[in-house]
């Protein structure tokens, strides 16, 4: 068999996979267009999961930008990509009759819609396709709403790291500060780190920015790592500049400083503020990765000493 005829199987078995996965996708969107469309309903009325429409987006671009890679070898797997299938369907069939919260049970469906179609991927596409769109496919599991007991922890979380990042600034520029709780005292105002103040958005968008960051750039794994656990303190700490710096402004420049469009709609100033702190780190990762990928420099080769007499000789005839 020449190649011109292996390329042509292969071409062809790519098609048929791509047709069978659409035909699944299209299938399951019907077949939990209620679901999806709760789903699509709370990442519009949710601040915590404003993000989570886009990320199928995202994962479909990925696999798109690494297609020739991914689907350089398909060879279905049916029975792991059945299995999967099932395991999402069991999971499914489970939520829509276990006495679970709302939340709970919307996270159960999406996460039964990701395993169907992570399966129904191993079934057209196999597992060497799949190992090689590993981080598509589980980039898909930010799709997954947050239960709300994790969310409340979370938030709660990032509530304490802010409010003591914030009396740690306060104390740092000599401003009285007093802390009890979530609540933090200066002379003329006492401002609260509520809930809605804990840069819960922000933050879910700084991580997802470092992954995709980490995924695209860097290569080592405690690099990878450590990228990724800089996200936590990095949002704690951006959103304590943020507390400290609107109530600065509030209390000697304009008291509608906490009132205004800067506190509504000022996250993303902070979110750049995030980036802009985390951005030597991920030069100085980067680098080495091109400096450990670099080709080594050729040793010039040294030329042994030639004995003249092996040499061939040259004839002058002299007229």
């Amino acid at each position: 068999m020449n190649t011109a005829m292996i390329a042509e199987r292969d071409s062809g078995r790519s098609t048929k996979a791509h047709i069978a996965f659409g035909a699944l996708v299209i299938v399951s969107t019907i077949v939990f267009w209620r679901t999806l469309s709760a789903w699509f309903a709370y990442s519009l009325h949710n601040e915590s999961g404003s993000h989570i429409v886009l990320i199928p987006l995202v994962s479909a671009f990925l696999i798109f930008r690494g297609r020739q890679r991914i689907f350089s070898s398909v060879r279905p797997s049916m029975i792991a990509g059945i299995g999967v299938m099932l395991l999402g369907i069991a999971l499914r069939w489970t939520a829509t009759r276990s006495p679970i919260q709302r939340d709970e049970s919307l996270s159960a469906a999406a996460l039964a819609i990701l395993l169907i179609w992570v399966g129904g991927f191993l079934s057209s596409y196999g597992l060497a396709a799949a190992r090689e769109a590993a981080f598509p496919l589980l980039f898909l599991v930010l799709m997954i709403p947050l239960p709300d007991r994790f969310l409340n922890w979370t938030i709660e979380l990032l509530q304490r790291g802010s409010t003591e990042v914030s009396y740690l600034l306060f104390n740092l520029v000599g401003v009285p500060a007093l802390k009890q709780g979530f609540v933090i005292s200066v002379p003329g105002i006492s401002i609260e780190v509520a809930a809605e103040c804990s840069g819960i958005r922000s933050s879910l968008a700084l991580l997802i920015t470092c992954l995709l960051a980490a995924h695209l750039y860097l290569r080592t794994p405690w690099k990878i790592v450590v990228f990724i656990l800089l996200v936590l303190p990095l949002s704690v700490i951006k959103n304590g500049i943020r507390i400290a710096t609107l109530t600065l402004l509030s209390l000697y420049v304009d008291p509608r400083f906490l009132t205004g469009s800067l506190h509504r709609e000022g996250g993303f100033v902070f979110f750049l503020l995030a980036l802009l702190l985390l951005f030597p780190v991920f030069v100085l990762f980067e680098r080495s990765e091109k400096r450990a990928v670099a080709p080594q420099v050729s040793q010039p080769v040294s030329r042994k000493a030639t004995n003249p007499l092996d040499a061939p000789s040259r004839f002058v005839r002299e007229e």
